[in-house]
C-alpha cells in the first residue's frame, strides 16, 4: 500500500524563491471522512490522487498520470476556488531530502509553506533558518482545506 509521510511548516517572512518554480494549479473533485480525490496539473502534467485522511502525518496515497485535456475538465468539476501556487524544490543539504516550498497565490496569497516527505515519522531531518512553526496536524493548512476556507479569509489576530 503507497504511503506519504510528510511534516509541513510555516516559513518564516524574509524567505525569497531562487528561480521561477513550477506553476501548480489543482482542485478537489470529492472529500469525505475518509479520502480526498484531488485533480492537479504541474508544468504540462496531470495527475488525479486520491489521498486517506490524515492520521497524524501519515497517509495512503495514490496517484495516477491522467491526459491533460481530461485533467483541465475535472479542475472545472471542483468545488470551491482553485488552488494556485509555485513549488520550488530545494535540497535539505543532508543529500537525502529534499524540501518542497509552496508559494500561493489567489485566495491563499500570502502563505508559504515547506513539506518534507520522511521515510518514517520520527525520522531526523535538517531544520533551515527559514522554517517556521510546524503545521502538519492542523487541518487548516491541509490543501483539501485552502480550497474550501482561503487563507485570505481567515480570522487573525
Amino acid at each position: 500500500m503507497p504511503k506519504e509521510i510528510e511534516r509541513k511548516f510555516l516559513v518564516k517572512s524574509g524567505w525569497q524563491p531562487e528561480g521561477a518554480g513550477d506553476y501548480i494549479a489543482q482542485g478537489y473533485l470529492a472529500r469525505s471522512d475518509k479520502a480526498v480525490v484531488r485533480v492537479r496539473i504541474r508544468e504540462g502534467q496531470a495527475f488525479l490522487t486520491v489521498k486517506s485522511s490524515v492520521n497524524g502525518v501519515t497517509r495512503q496515497e495514490y496517484e495516477y498520470e491522467v491526459p491533460l485535456g481530461d485533467a483541465e475538465e475535472m479542475l472545472r468539476l471542483c468545488e470551491g476556488p482553485c488552488i494556485e501556487k509555485h513549488r520550488y524544490l530545494l535540497p535539505a543539504g543532508d543529500g537525502r531530502h529534499l524540501w518542497e516550498v509552496d508559494v500561493f497565490h489567489g485566495a491563499n496569497e500570502g502563505l508559504v509553506v515547506a513539506e518534507i516527505e520522511l521515510a518514517s515519522e520520527d525520522e531526523p531531518f535538517p531544520r533551515p533558518e527559514w522554517l517556521g512553526e510546524e503545521v502538519s496536524s492542523d487541518a487548516r493548512y491541509f490543501n483539501c482545506n485552502l480550497a474550501e476556507h482561503p487563507y485570505s479569509k481567515w480570522q487573525r489576530g
